[in-house]
């Protein structure tokens, strides 16, 4: 059996952030395989369609390059159309049966999740993994009791895992142990005004790649 951990997100571009987060996750839960999990187009994000899904695969592989338990998934891309986590879940239990999985989320995320289709089964369907951002305010206060009873906080125990993850029942561990903050949109934004504020929120082979095809400008 494996701990295997899928990071959903669209990853536009890949920053030094995502890259922080799942390098500190993989010997925090002990995880085999820490995959990313680029959406095709994020439903619950209407309002913006993301750069090609090629394109940030690819990044993706370049900074994951050198990081043998970190790997890229193409599941959703290769399926070109709108997915639900929910879908998603159910496919990735049928390429891991008698693993254990984890669903990888960030702040936002978890305090946007009434937004998601089947929201409450998405919760309670594997274990998660939410990441909270330095200063932000992350509360349970939006989810059911049910879903409350599921949480445990690690933040309150110096980020140690002190409960076994071997059980039946699914849990959400909520972690702020990722102290560097990089925001996507921020990011965009800088490199379309054609500048970087600090140079090391993209791995620089990313930061290459961005410049030699003319991305975000």
């Amino acid at each position: 059996m494996s701990r295997i951990a899928y990071f959903g997100g669209t990853f536009d571009p890949v920053h030094s952030g995502h890259i922080g987060v799942a390098k500190a996750l993989v010997p925090a839960f002990e995880l085999d395989r820490l995959y990313f999990l680029p959406a095709f187009h994020a439903p619950h994000k209407p309002d913006r369609r993301p750069t090609s899904g090629y394109h940030r695969y690819a990044m993706l592989a370049i900074a994951t390059a050198d990081e043998p338990q970190l790997l890229v998934s193409t599941l959703e891309l290769d399926k070109r159309e709108k997915r639900y986590t929910i879908e998603t879940l159910a496919e990735l239990e049928q390429l891991h049966p008698g693993d254990t999985l984890f669903f990888v989320m960030g702040a936002d995320s978890w305090m946007d999740i009434r937004t998601w289709k089947n929201w409450e089964e998405v919760l309670l369907a594997v274990n998660h993994i939410v990441v909270s951002r330095p200063g932000f305010a992350l509360t349970s206060d939006h989810v059911t009791e049910r879903v409350r009873e599921r949480i445990i906080d690690l933040r309150t125990s110096g980020n140690i895992l002190t409960q076994s993850i071997a059980d039946d029942n699914h849990h959400i561990y909520i972690t702020d142990a990722v102290r560097h903050d990089v925001s996507a949109s921020e990011l965009r934004e800088d490199l379309s005004d054609g500048e970087l504020e600090r140079q090391d929120d993209i791995p620089a082979e990313v930061a290459k790649y961005i410049e030699k095809y003319e991305l975000y400008t």
